[in-house]
């Protein structure tokens, strides 16, 4: 499911961002985009959204704010200062220029003097990072269980509709019966009448009828994996996979009754279950 959601968290002069944008996904994939002093974290990061999150591409930024002073030190390359020195006092000599070279023409050189700020201590600001990233989590679901809701009505209602279809199958599978065996009746009256009876055709189209015009194991299975969809919803635990799995299941039991189908009818409503199901398959893409 799609979602969005943000959270920000502020301590000791710093203020961390986070953002989160989940878009569909058969898995749980997490990619996050952070400054390279906090990479560290990131394995952190992408457990802790991975614990409330089981489905779903999950696109995160982490920014931070200084807004504090800075922690920064002066740097003295002493090495290059006396290399610098060195280097000024062979010129002096080779050009014949007199004077002194005084400390304040060392420090005004390229690299001798820099700033830089003190490494972080990211143990001290993870807790920090982590409300933020908590927030950001708590919106996104926030937004998915809104969009949940919706898909589950959706759902409820299209599993609902095959299994009134599967009912309407149950009820039509005895009179396909029925209308074939007054067929078989008549067949078999015009061969005594004519005297043109073969026991041995008659009773394997008998026994090959029998076998492929019972779909009471088909339409029963297609009920139980009705039942355990039903059951599914409002448990308030990821279901996405245990749903596709299910759909998978209906349709080969559809396709089982399909292929068994000698009748027009049967073959219709055999059509219209998997229009359903392919419908219900793309929505449950979509969720936990």
């Amino acid at each position: 499911m799609t979602g969005y959601g943000r959270g920000e968290s502020s301590a000791r002069g710093k203020k961390f961002t986070v953002e989160l944008k989940a878009v569909n996904h058969r898995f749980c994939e997490v990619v996050l985009r952070m400054p390279r002093s906090l990479m560290p974290m990131e394995d952190q990061i992408k457990r802790l959204i991975q614990s409330q999150v089981a489905r779903g591409r999950v696109d995160g930024f982490l920014g931070v704010e200084n807004y504090g002073e800075k922690s920064t030190a002066v740097k003295v390359d002493k090495a290059l200062a006396a290399a610098y020195y060195k280097a000024m006092k062979e010129l002096q000599e080779d050009i014949g220029v007199e004077g002194k070279i005084k400390l304040k023409h060392l420090v005004a050189l390229p690299g001798v003097l820099s700033l830089e700020e003190t490494a972080e201590n990211l143990e001290e600001w993870w807790p920090t990072v982590q409300e933020a990233v908590e927030a950001a989590i708590k919106h996104l679901i926030q937004m998915r269980d809104a969009e949940g809701e919706r898909l589950a009505s959706d759902l409820w209602q299209r599993v609902g509709q095959v299994s009134q279809i599967n009912c309407k199958i149950r009820e039509r599978a005895p009179i396909v019966v029925e209308d074939y065996r007054a067929r078989l009746e008549a067949r078999l009256n015009e061969f005594i009448q004519d005297g043109t009876l073969d026991i041995a055709r008659f009773a394997a189209e008998a026994a090959l009828f029998a076998e492929r015009s019972n779909i009471t194991e088909e339409t029963v299975r297609l009920d139980s994996h009705l039942s355990q969809a039903y059951a599914c919803f409002g448990i308030g635990t990821p279901v996405g996979r245990k749903l596709d799995f299910l759909i998978q299941e209906m349709n080969r039991e559809v396709n089982t009754i399909a292929s068994k189908a000698n009748d027009l009818e049967l073959s219709r409503l055999s059509v219209e279950v998997k229009s359903e199901l392919e419908k219900i398959r793309e929505q449950v893409q979509n969720i936990e």
